[in-house]
């Protein structure tokens, strides 16, 4: 392969293994030193609120934020199950990212390999991206209503930039060499695309789908804000309103938990589908 060494000795001569052997080790430590961190704030939390430097009106102690959820958890709150937020919440956000990566992925690939797509849908992205979603909240509403379809598409929208232009980032990173050498062996523009662009832009697609799904769930507590009858989102706004500091902060961490496990679990897919980012 060009620009790699051809001496096998040379290469086995550059001091790589120690460094690498570091990187290793403090890799190891990344677990315990986040489980630490976790515990340290948890004590935090704790000591704060029994001391009285909080008030439990701006800050519950750790044992209020558990009897809400068993209040949660038994309907007792808004008459609701918590496992009825969790799963509108969990349909919301999940169907809208699988809307937004079906539509996502192919926008980024035209973008990525026509001019003339990148020409027309470009702009727009760019435009629309920086948008809160709150911005254009009510015109889903005036041209959608308030039923579910409003909701997802708001999700929707904030997950598609992320991800086409992730995409497109991706398919421009694909080696020219490359490229030309399937070119030369006969490939054609579909199994270019297939074998080597795609590869290639993984990685970054890859990317682009965690950032995405992180932009869905901080979008949906502004999904669940108009006439929402069950969510996570709107568990936490009608809470607010009657200020159970308490079970907003319950909501917001099974929020957190729920987006923390959904991108522990796009990592290790990450990891699957290309195991050698990084290693270089």
């Amino acid at each position: 392969m060009s620009g790699l060494p051809l001496d096998a000795t040379a290469v086995s001569e550059t001091p790589r293994s120690r460094p690498r052997r570091g990187i290793r080790r403090s890799g190891a430590l990344v677990p315990i030193v986040s489980t630490a961190t976790v515990l340290a704030c948890l004590g935090l939390w704790a000591a704060a609120t029994h001391s009285g430097w909080i008030k439990p009106l701006f800050l519950p102690p750790p044992e209020a934020i558990l009897s809400a959820l068993g209040q949660a958890w038994n309907g007792d709150l808004d008459g609701a199950p918590l496992g009825i937020h969790v799963r509108d919440s969990l349909m919301r956000v999940l169907g809208a990212f699988g809307v937004a990566t079906l539509l996502g992925i192919p926008a980024g690939l035209a973008m990525g390999t026509s001019r003339i797509a990148r020409g027309i849908l470009d702009p727009l992205i760019e435009f629309y991206r920086p948008l809160p979603p709150l911005a254009y909240l009510p015109l889903m509403i005036i041209w959608f209503g308030i039923g579910e379809l409003s909701k997802v598409l708001l999700i929707v929208l904030a997950c598609f930039a992320p991800v086409a232009l992730a995409t497109r980032s991706g398919v421009l990173s694909a080696s020219a060499d490359q490229i030309n050498a399937a070119r030369a062996l006969g490939a054609n523009r579909l199994q270019v695309l297939r074998y080597v662009v795609l590869p290639a832009a993984l990685p970054e697609i890859l990317i682009g789908l965690r950032i995405g799904m992180g932009v869905g769930w901080t979008t949906l507590v502004a999904a669940e804000m108009v006439a929402a009858q069950a969510g996570l989102g709107q568990l936490v706004l009608n809470a607010s309103n009657f200020l159970r500091t308490d079970v907003v902060v319950m909501g917001i961490l099974l929020i957190g938990l729920f987006a923390t496990l959904f991108e522990v679990g796009l990592r290790q897919l990450e990891r699957v589908l290309v195991p050698w980012k990084g290693k270089a």
